[in-house]
C-alpha cells in the first residue's frame, strides 16, 4: 500500500498536496484498490466553489460509485482534463498523473484536520 509521507490524508480517502495556498486533490492508493477500475470521473467546473468535507464530485468504478469529498474549502483552479479520457490513470497513477482537481485555499488553517501519513495507515489498518 503505497501512502506518500508528503501528503495529507483524508477519513473519506482523499489525499491533498499542499503548496502554498494552492492544494491538489485525489484519491488515495487505498480507495482505488477499493473501488476497482475506475470508468468514469464527475469533476466541478473551475470557478466553482468547493467546501471541506462536502462532495465535489462523484467516481464511477465497475464495482461501486462513490461521492469525492473536498479537503479543504477553496475555488477550484484546474481539473485534470486527461481524466475525461482515461479516468482508469486513477488506478495507474492515483499520487501523480490521477490528481483529480486543484484547489486555491480560503483557509489554510482547515490543513490542521488532515490526516498525516502514520495515522492514514491507522485509519485503513
Amino acid at each position: 500500500m503505497n501512502i506518500p509521507a508528503e501528503l495529507k490524508y483524508t477519513k473519506d480517502h482523499e489525499w491533498a498536496k499542499v503548496d502554498g495556498n494552492l492544494v491538489t486533490v485525489g484519491i488515495t492508493d487505498y480507495a482505488q484498490g477499493e473501488l476497482g477500475d475506475v470508468v468514469f470521473v464527475e469533476m466541478p467546473e473551475i470557478g466553482s466553489e468547493v467546501a471541506k468535507e462536502d462532495a465535489f464530485g462523484t467516481i464511477e468504478a465497475v464495482k461501486a460509485v462513490a461521492d469525492l469529498f473536498s479537503p479543504v474549502s477553496g475555488e477550484v483552479v484546474e481539473i485534470n482534463e486527461a481524466l475525461e479520457d482515461a479516468p482508469e490513470t486513477i488506478n495507474s497513477d492515483p499520487y501523480g498523473a490521477g490528481w483529480i482537481i486543484k484547489v486555491k485555499v480560503a483557509d489554510t488553517a482547515d490543513l490542521d484536520d488532515l490526516m498525516d501519513a502514520a495515522a492514514y495507515e491507522q485509519h485503513i489498518a
